[in-house]
């Protein structure tokens, strides 16, 4: 009895042990990511303020990611330059050190460019920037 119990105690510690390892290598493989690029494409106002935009504020305020960074694409250009409460959340958050860029070609094609830029967003060509963030091992990429 004694022997079941001794071959049962080492195999409880071996699988104990195992699934130990895997979680420390599975912690070790995440910990590369501390990127995290946000591509913000919707134009609904609500989901600019109480996901996209707060989520990346949050992000960077309690230092979840050591970069983080917004991509305005389409419709979401025409919201920030029309709408003042969605300004003034982009300031705040490029005040936190969060870099604000704007797709170039979608501003154009919503005629907000200058407005977005009268603002201190970046506006560029974020094609190549996307794809980047995309193919990088340390990047996570959230899209709303």
């Amino acid at each position: 009895m004694k022997v079941i119990k001794v071959l049962f105690l080492a195999l409880t510690l071996m699988l104990v042990s195992n699934i130990v390892t895997n979680a420390q290598e599975k912690t070790a493989a995440t910990s590369k990511v501390n990127k995290l690029t946000v591509l913000w494409y919707s134009g609904d106002q609500m989901v600019a303020e109480r996901v996209a935009l707060m989520y990346t504020g949050v992000a960077k305020q309690f230092k979840l990611f050591d970069d983080v960074s917004v991509i305005i694409w389409g419709p979401s250009a025409k919201l920030v330059a029309e709408n003042k409460v969605i300004q003034a959340k982009i300031k705040e958050m490029m005040e936190l050190g969060i870099k604000v860029n704007a797709c170039v070609t979608c501003a154009n094609l919503y005629g907000v460019t200058d407005q977005l830029k009268a603002l201190g967003i970046n506006v560029d060509i974020m094609g190549m920037p996307l794809t980047n963030a995309l193919k990088a091992e340390d990047t996570a990429v959230l899209t709303f």
